[in-house]
């Protein structure tokens, strides 16, 4: 493997990070090797992705992590920023530093002792990798039921915690916070995230075929609502978690998202909240 870094030490000590620990977590069917000299990361790795984490397979991408004590950061309040330089990706908020190589698919992260630097960066990485392909990461909840994959997205006050919270026995919750959607030829496919929001827990690792998008809003009664073509565009591009200031790769992004309303229904689900609502999704 080739260090993304240059010099003879950083050889060295990348080999001592890779004698210490290590564990792979698959998102999506992209499975990332993350490695730390400081063991006490692991446990709080292997707790934050729980079944997400010791996948077996080969890894897609690779990490090596440097815990560092918090006064080491030059600005800890910092917000993200996510910048390119040829296929090196620079990536920085305010608890890590990371760098990324597209090409080599190796990378370095300097972060305090917390599992959300790491969930930080796999979001980037993720978001990075999937646009190259014509998936994205959503703003949104998702769930199978049937064997089919529901999305549903809006604003923060818009119910996805809510829905998510209703879903009956019958329906494996893929993630109640940033949903994981990949191309599969000509269909699109969810994956269940460690992403978590309000709930604060895993979504279930499994998968689904997409069958429908639905933007949520709150109201007296359950029923659908058609959505001109222009405003799901605009609504779906408005939750598409993205972070990179790269105009090739947004472009990708609006292309992707153009492409996946072209397959993939979008509607406005309104309704009242209890379980009843579930009865449209089927």
């Amino acid at each position: 493997m080739v260090s993304c870094a240059g010099s003879a030490s950083d050889g060295e000590h990348v080999g001592t990070i890779m004698a210490a620990a290590e564990v792979v977590v698959e998102i999506g069917g992209i499975a990332v090797l993350l490695r730390a000299a400081d063991e006490r990361l692991m446990p709080l790795l292997q707790s934050r992705f729980g079944t997400f984490a010791g996948s077996g397979r080969s890894p897609d991408f690779f990490f090596d992590i440097e815990v560092i004590d918090g006064s080491a950061l030059s600005d800890p309040d910092a917000d993200v920023s996510v910048t390119a330089s040829g296929s090196r990706w620079l990536m920085e908020r305010g608890d890590f530093r990371a760098e990324w190589d597209s090409q080599s698919r190796e990378g370095r992260i300097r972060q305090t002792l917390t599992p959300y630097a790491i969930d930080s960066v796999l979001r980037i990485v993720h978001s990075l990798a999937l646009a190259q392909e014509g998936g994205f990461l959503l703003h949104a909840a998702s769930a199978v039921r049937n064997g089919k994959a529901f999305l549903f997205s809006g604003v923060s006050t818009a119910g996805k915690t809510t829905i998510s919270q209703l879903a009956p026995p019958d329906v494996s919750l893929l993630t109640d916070e940033a949903s994981y959607v990949r191309k599969s030829g000509e269909a699109y496919v969810a994956y269940g995230t460690p992403f978590a929001g309000e709930m604060g827990t895993p979504g279930v690792n499994t998968s689904g075929p997409i069958e429908a998008l639905y933007f949520l809003g709150k109201g007296e009664s359950n029923h659908f609502e058609e959505i001109p073509r222009p405003e799901a565009l605009r609504m779906l591009m408005r939750n598409i978690l993205f972070f990179a200031k790269d105009e090739e790769l947004v472009n990708r992004v609006f292309e992707g998202a153009c492409a996946f309303l072209d397959r993939v229904p979008a509607r406005r689900l309104v309704f009242y909240p209890d379980q009843r609502a579930w009865d449209l999704i089927r």
